[in-house]
């Protein structure tokens, strides 16, 4: 289990009692490391400074007993943002309808970068509309899927109320 993996084990269940969902951990340099915590409301209202104060003091604490980071890192707590990343199967699901981007690991079908319309899930595949007139489609296998992410239009901020 990598550190991002770890330190997702240890804070997940203490977020989610408070009421949030944990979208993403990154682990970022060597000298001076970064820990990047990204946080939703399992309510899916919008998250505030006080919010990701309330966050970033639980997982000090967490972190501070387990302490799977040796030496000093700087702690960023934020919220996903309208063009948010796509990191669970469910939130391609939860966001059909909406464009992306995707980008695979290795090549599907002779590529590895996608940009098209969401339309939801098949088990563990994503399904992808990649034309304006939904001819073309794609399913890729969420196992290789290296990065993900929703695409800023007038459609997405309209539908979620300009918050992330």
């Amino acid at each position: 289990m990598d550190r991002t993996q770890l330190i997702t084990r240890l804070i997940g269940p203490s977020l989610d009692a408070m009421g949030y969902e944990v979208v993403r951990v990154l682990v970022m340099g060597s000298h001076h490391v970064k820990l990047q915590v990204m946080v939703e409301r399992r309510d899916r209202s919008a998250m505030t400074v006080d919010h990701c104060s309330e966050v970033s003091r639980a997982v000090s604490a967490l972190l501070d007993v387990e302490d799977p980071i040796r030496g000093p890192y700087t702690l960023e707590v934020s919220s996903p943002g309208i063009d948010r990343p796509l990191t669970r199967l469910g939130d391609f699901d939860r966001f059909q309808g909406h464009v992306a981007r995707v980008e695979t690991a290795l090549p599907v079908e002779g590529r590895k970068r996608f940009k098209g319309r969401l339309l939801g899930i098949d088990g563990d595949r994503i399904r992808l509309s990649l034309d304006s007139d939904g001819e073309a489609e794609v399913e890729l296998p969420f196992s290789a899927v290296q990065k993900a992410k929703l695409v800023l239009t007038d459609e997405l901020i309209a539908a979620t109320g300009g918050h992330g």
